[in-house]
């Protein structure tokens, strides 16, 4: 059993998800056990829009270099694969990642979940060819594009297919997460954010993996418009008060 697994195996697995090597860096020096990429920070960073902005070339790219610069397992955020989901796997796998976020959307609206569950077969087979013990994150987008029915019917292929837990995006009431932790054949993964329930209350109602998606990435983009702003406007740098402190954050580089 991969080292990445074994974290699964003793819930909760918090990933705060990271978008390039320093934000990574930063993370695992935080205590994080596991790195989690964000395709929409890595977007943003590219310089792109999240949903359709983002190449294949550039997200393996960018877990390469994670992996690059942090000791603990990373997983990587794939979207819906990049339009070859065989080619896409081997590639992360190749930069170093045991894990895949594949989500069962494109375009806006959701996949077949019979095709999608062949997506994930296809996955499993090249991470086996591989030699990987790849843990397999299935992204249902069933309430981000709908009222979440047909949730536990995809999750029962997505299991048959190989997948390892199920990711539920947009899901943060707990009746709600607690129903789906009960009757998904596969653990939980949810994605957190202010409003949501805390660790320990995700923890207490059975969710076994839990991320925040691309928060971390808006913060710091969002310090960066009111850094700006206050020295444009007042001429003052308050808002920088919380940035990272210059040298300790080059000393994790190093």
């Amino acid at each position: 059993m991969s080292l990445f697994r074994e974290l699964h195996a003793n819930p909760p697995l918090v990933l705060p998800n990271a978008w390039d090597a320093g934000s990574a860096r930063a993370i695992e020096a935080a205590g994080a056990h596991a790195i989690a990429t964000t395709s929409a920070g890595v977007s943003w960073a590219a310089g792109v829009a999240d949903a359709g902005g983002l190449n294949r070339t550039t997200a393996v790219a960018a877990v390469r270099a994670i992996v690059a610069v942090v000791s603990v397992p990373v997983t990587a955020d794939i979207e819906s694969g990049y339009d070859d989901v065989s080619l896409t796997v081997a590639e992360v796998i190749e930069a170093g990642a045991v894990g895949i976020n594949l989500e069962d959307s494109a375009a806006g609206a959701l996949i077949d979940p019979a095709l999608h569950a062949s997506r994930i077969a296809t996955a499993r087979e090249v991470a086996v060819a591989a030699g990987i013990d790849l843990v397999i994150n299935a992204r249902t987008d069933t309430y981000l594009f709908g009222d979440g029915s047909g949730t536990i019917d995809r999750a029962k292929l997505y299991a048959e297919a190989g997948a390892d837990v199920l990711f539920v995006p947009g899901v943060v009431d707990a009746p709600t997460i607690r129903r789906l932790v009960e009757e998904s054949p596969l653990p939980l993964n949810v994605m957190v954010g202010p409003g949501a329930p805390t660790v320990p209350k995700l923890t207490e109602l059975g969710v076994t993996r839990i991320s925040v998606g691309p928060a971390i990435t808006a913060g710091a983009y969002g310090l960066a418009a009111a850094a700006a702003q206050e020295l444009l406007t007042t001429g003052t740098y308050k808002v920088l008060t919380t940035a990272a402190e210059f040298g300790k954050h080059n000393n994790l580089l190093r």
